[in-house]
């Protein structure tokens, strides 16, 4: 079976290699793979910066942003042949910390925590793979065509989780969110955004390409300046940042109206930054402000995930996939064009 290896911490050693064909346990699904998204996680790992091998092996299968369609399903599981899936990312550590206990993997707190195509478990950029019933989850058939958006979009359900979550500390009726970046994270954070009924402005660099439009579909505000002009457009409520810039970080945690709540999703490089801390410091605290992380998602969070993508509009999911290149091509994926917004690759044979 052919599959997308890397040599982790190797840069230059991805390669299309051939893997044992998955065997399928007790409780697991066999699953044909349809396609994997491409994200920075996945370009770091390439660029020999990250990542695990299984534990007594060299390589390891990549791709965490899932698509495929059961082959085989155990009575009892909930699946059947033909369902349209994807695999959740994280497995909880095996000791576990009190966070894993409870079903919540994505605050592992010991860091023992395994991962899909990242952290010592294979991935999914393979023709076929396997997963557990328990950590599949099923897929609107309508979404065939754009499914792999799944897991970003967990992480943002995740992100609007936890701003919901700190609001309820007091009276909580927000109207606006400035979402920073339009990548795909930003993008699929202003989707849940509207669905929530919120006045949605999104912000990023682009002055031209697909990204104006795309937004403005949707039924949100696009920006280009910085965050100082969006939010003279409109004082947000609620921030969620998603471009991982150091200087967007701290403009947009000055940025919100008073018991503001800031969600950060981008991971920063490292950046050398002059900042007024005591300023800061003092409006975060004079205003009740909020500033929360947020990254990786669990069970919870795909359900929402899934929800959100069914009620929303396939044509504009569609627009978001930018680019699809077979396994083959493999290279053309790390490839990174300035319209770029989602690549993916596509792994079934018939669509190569």
């Amino acid at each position: 079976m052919r599959a997308l290896t890397v040599v982790p911490l190797k840069k230059d050693s991805l390669a299309v290699t051939d893997v044992p064909d998955p065997e399928r346990g007790d409780g697991d699904l066999l699953v044909d793979g349809l396609a994997v998204g491409v994200c920075g996680t996945d370009k770091e790992i390439v660029a020999g910066q990250y990542g695990w091998a299984p534990p007594g092996r060299e390589r390891l299968v990549i791709g965490h942003e899932s698509l495929g369609r059961v082959r085989q399903a155990p009575d009892g599981s909930g699946f059947s042949p033909g369902d349209l899936v994807v695999g959740v990312v994280r497995r909880p550590d095996p000791v576990p910390c009190g966070a894993c206990a409870h079903e919540q993997f994505d605050m592992c707190r010991n860091n023992r925590y395994t991962e899909r195509g990242i952290k010592e478990i294979d991935g999914y950029a393979s023709r076929s793979w396997r997963v557990e019933a328990g950590y599949a989850v099923k897929l609107d058939p309508a979404l065939a065509g754009v499914g792999v958006l799944m897991e970003p979009t967990s992480v943002v359900a995740k992100a609007w989780e936890q701003v919901e979550r700190i609001g309820a500390r007091a009276w909580f009726e927000p109207r606006t969110v400035l979402v920073t970046g339009a990548g795909p994270i930003g993008l699929l954070a202003a989707l849940l955004g509207v669905q929530r009924g919120l006045d949605v402005h999104v912000l990023d660099r682009a002055t031209g390409g697909p990204k104006p439009r795309i937004v403005g579909d949707l039924g949100a505000t696009y920006h280009h300046g910085g965050v100082g002009d969006a939010v003279a457009s409109a004082r947000p409520d609620v921030v969620i940042e998603a471009t991982g810039s150091g200087r967007v970080v701290f403009d947009a945690i000055a940025a919100t109206a008073p018991y503001g709540i800031v969600c950060l999703t981008g991971v920063s490089s490292a950046h050398r930054l002059t900042v007024d801390a005591g300023d800061l410091n003092r409006e975060i605290v004079l205003e009740n402000d909020a500033i929360v992380g947020s990254v990786n998602a669990n069970l919870t969070h795909y359900s929402a995930a899934a929800d959100a993508l069914a009620k929303a509009d396939p044509d504009w999911l569609r627009r978001l996939i930018s680019r699809q290149v077979p396994l083959e091509r493999f290279s053309e994926a790390f490839t990174h064009r300035p319209d770029d917004i989602k690549v993916v690759i596509t792994l079934d044979e018939t669509a190569s």
